[in-house]
């Protein structure tokens, strides 16, 4: 029954933004009718298109130049390009499926998956994809990952960009004049965030993410230090374990002690900028940042290494979502739009895009370029993920309710952690209900 009125307040949530898709809406692929209901067309395979990325401002530049290389090779097609901030992105798909207006093509990465399909409003890739030019020169571990997020049917309704890790990057020029040994593990992780915090000269050892997208790094910081290894334990999730419930209060008594107090509403693009312009020792955060960090301190500086290991000896970490671009059933143009999708995906733009973002590239062929093993983080996190040193706890991604309980329903109460009026219990037993209850309803529909 929770996750029914769950739903019910994000339909109505959707609902009450139509507003601010209007504008939008009206040069969109399709007429306005785009709800889950509309099964769209074929078209003349030329046109307008329009796409949504679902990271705008960050990828802005990387998107205009394959936009831009695309419209040369198909003169006969015209994409517009909406960049959305990806903390409002699946709100504002939401808000279209309520009200019309749906792109014909968007970013559409695995967190996301789940709902839009449940809703019925993505088209089935897998026909188009095995016809495709991309066809066998894909990363199957990204291709599973979002067929699994998409729930029961094994359907691919997302084809793979780019793969990303999660990263410690570190001051390397403050640990050195602090005399700190590199943070490979929790201890010393903590040892360095008390030791470069000076609050009265405005210096601090780590920025933690206290606004939009706390909850996975929260999640990351928990698990990497109890190492329980899996997000259930049947149909219970583990997120309320006593071992969890512990690393959370250590990791959120750093707010204010050895982070400054502005990071309470911190999203990544202001903990990134933060970090980038100031005196902090630690950031978390994932590949998507290096060339932001290289920009602003030069690779001298700092080094972004994987995540710290545990007292186990083990690194474990939660999953990142792996991103894509989905086709919208209500495309009048779905021709063109697979055409812009295959060519974002073939080598030299999928290497452009994920060189640009510091990323792991989902086609096999731009992942043997030259460049990965000149970004050392993207180098790091790849050889972490296959020497057989880090354990993946998979979230629920393919929840339809993920999104909203990972968002909506839980980042305020997290701020009330950090700022000591919930506790990390009530917080995790909160979470945990929620979970069950999502998990339950699933498996009902799944049998």
């Amino acid at each position: 029954m929770k996750i029914n009125i769950r739903r019910s307040r994000r339909a109505a949530v959707a609902v009450a933004l139509g507003s601010v898709l209007a504008l939008t809406a009206t040069a969109c692929g399709d007429d306005g009718s785009g709800t889950g209901g509309d099964k769209g067309d074929e078209g003349s395979g030329k046109g307008k298109i329009v796409f949504w990325d679902n990271n705008g401002g960050v990828r802005t530049d990387a998107w205009k130049a394959i936009i831009a290389d695309f419209e040369k090779a198909n003169p006969d097609i015209d994409v517009e390009y909406v960049g959305i901030p990806s903390a409002d992105y699946q709100s504002k798909v939401e808000t279209a499926i309520q009200g019309g207006g749906l792109p014909d093509v968007g970013g559409v990465g695995a967190a996301m998956i789940a709902s839009f399909s449940a809703q019925k409003v993505l088209e089935p890739l897998d026909d188009r994809l095995a016809k495709s030019s991309l066809n066998g020169k894909l990363n199957e571990d990204m291709v599973t990952s979002l067929k699994a997020a998409g729930g029961v049917d094994d359907t691919l309704y997302s084809v793979p960009t780019s793969a990303n890790n999660g990263v410690l990057y570190y001051r390397t020029d403050l640990f050195k004049k602090a005399g700190l040994d590199e943070p490979t593990t929790w201890d010393k992780f903590y040892e360095a965030a008390d030791k470069l915090t000076d609050a009265k000269k405005n210096e601090f050892g780590y920025t933690i993410r206290g606004g939009a997208g706390s909850i996975a790094q929260a999640l990351d910081a928990m698990y990497g230090q109890s190492g329980i290894t899996s997000f259930w334990n049947g149909d219970k999730t583990t997120v309320n374990d006593p071992k969890n419930v512990e690393a959370l209060e250590k990791y959120a008594a750093l707010y204010k002690k050895d982070t400054p107090s502005a990071d309470l509403n911190n999203d990544f693009t202001k903990m990134v900028a933060q970090w980038d312009s100031g005196t902090i020792g630690m950031l978390n955060h994932n590949l998507g940042s290096y060339q932001d960090h290289v920009k602003s301190l030069g690779v001298e500086k700092f080094r972004g290494i994987p995540q710290p290991i545990g007292a186990s000896g083990k690194r474990v970490q939660v999953s990142n979502p792996v991103d894509g671009i989905g086709l919208f059933k209500s495309s009048k143009n779905k021709e063109a739009a697979w055409k812009f999708i295959e060519f974002a995906v073939s080598r030299a733009e999928n290497s452009k895009f994920n060189e640009s973002a510091g990323q792991v590239p989902a086609n096999n062929e731009a992942a043997k370029d030259a460049w990965i093993s000149k970004a050392e983080p993207t180098k790091l996190a790849a050889a972490a993920l296959t020497d057989g040193s880090t354990t993946i706890v998979q979230l629920p991604y393919y929840l339809p309710d993920w999104g909203t309980i990972s968002k909506a329903d839980n980042e305020p109460n997290f701020q009330k952690v950090l700022l000591g009026k919930m506790s990390a219990k009530d917080f995790l037993d909160t979470l945990a209900d929620q979970l069950n209850d999502a998990q339950a309803e699933w498996n009902s529909q799944k049998g």
